[in-house]
Formats: structure tokens, sequence, C-alpha cells
């Protein structure tokens, strides 16, 4: 992937979430919106599911409940905030260390002693969030 096709499919992202937590901050928690395809297909969380409630909580300095709703939040709110800024960064010194940043990371990820135990993590937060009832 070229890129600049992945800072656009990054910043994309990222703006696409802070503007769905803008849309969905109102929204109590029975409230919530599900775009769950996985949860409205079968009754049951995945993975993620949680992960917009443990912004929110995040975002009003509720830490506890954010890893609560769902650990992953925390490593979102991470990249949403870092991204931007370091994209950003490498667009105005015409640097690319961000995309050498991403290839290093994905090369990193494809070893299987480093996928195996992520999987297994991704896995068991799927049973704590089907045990939650999300």
């Amino acid at each position: 992937m070229s890129k600049n096709k992945l800072y656009l499919i990054v910043l994309i992202a990222c703006f696409s979430g802070y503007l769905y937590l803008f849309l969905t901050s109102n929204y109590s928690e029975g409230d919530q919106i599900s775009v769950c395809i996985i949860k409205n297909a079968t009754g049951y969380p995945c993975p993620s599911c949680g992960t917009t409630r443990a912004l929110q909580s995040l975002f009003k300095g509720d830490l506890t409940g954010s890893l609560l709703y769902n650990p992953f939040g925390i490593i979102l709110s991470v990249a949403l905030f870092i991204l931007p800024f370091w994209i950003g960064f490498d667009l105005a010194t015409k640097r690319k260390s961000f995309y050498e940043a991403y290839n290093k990371i994905e090369s990193v990820l494809k070893q299987k002693k480093i996928a195996i135990p992520l999987i297994i993590l991704v896995i068991i937060n799927w049973i704590w969030n089907i045990y939650k009832e999300l």
C-alpha cells in the first residue's frame, strides 16, 4: 500500500471515529446504538463490542469504567489521539516515519510468536464480552 493511501485511510478512520463518538455522546447506556453486525445478526457481542462506551467513559475520566466496558478502548483512544498528529507531522515535514513504523509493526505482527498470543487475548476479551452480556 502506498504511503498516501495509508495516510488517507487512517485519517478517514480517525475522523470517522471522532464523528461517531460525537454523534453518540448524548445517548445513555440503554439507548446506545448498535452498529455491530455480529451482535445484530447473532445476539452475541463481538470482541470489540463496548469500545464506544469505553471511549466515552475514558473521555469522561472514568478509567475503571472504560476498562470494564472494553480494554480495547484504551488502545483505540491512544490511536485516535496520536495518529492524526503523527501523520500531520509527517506531511508537514515530508517524512514517512508513520509509514515505516506501520510496515515494521505489520511485519512483526505476522510472526506466529506474536500473532498467536494476540489472537488468544482477543478471544479472551470476546469470551469476557459474552460473559458480561454486552
